[in-house]
């Protein structure tokens, strides 16, 4: 599960836009991370390992976050990046 949310991490880094404002293993050490979390839950809930629910509730919210990380953290580090740019411009930090 883990490895599947890497790969979808990897996808999700790759395949939208402002890759460059972030480190290139963020959004798949997210995915990742989601994936695994979301299968012990799922685990601890009742869901069986075998049964596909499992896997597709656990990547496809694994996706789903890995693409919202990577939407959001480029998002905010853009707005963050133009805001010190003005900053250090204006001459108000030395």
């Amino acid at each position: 599960m883990a490895l599947g949310g890497a790969l979808l991490g990897i996808l999700a880094r790759y395949t939208l836009p402002r890759r460059l404002t972030n480190g290139a293993l963020l959004v798949p050490a997210i995915g990742t991370a989601a994936a695994s979390i979301l299968w012990v839950a799922l685990t601890w809930i009742g869901f069986t390992w075998d049964g596909g629910w499992i896997w597709w509730i656990s990547l496809g919210l694994s996706a789903a976050t890995s693409a919202a990380a990577a939407v959001l953290i480029g998002r905010q580090r853009e707005l963050h990046d133009a805001r010190r740019l003005a900053d250090l411009s204006s001459g108000r930090i030395a």
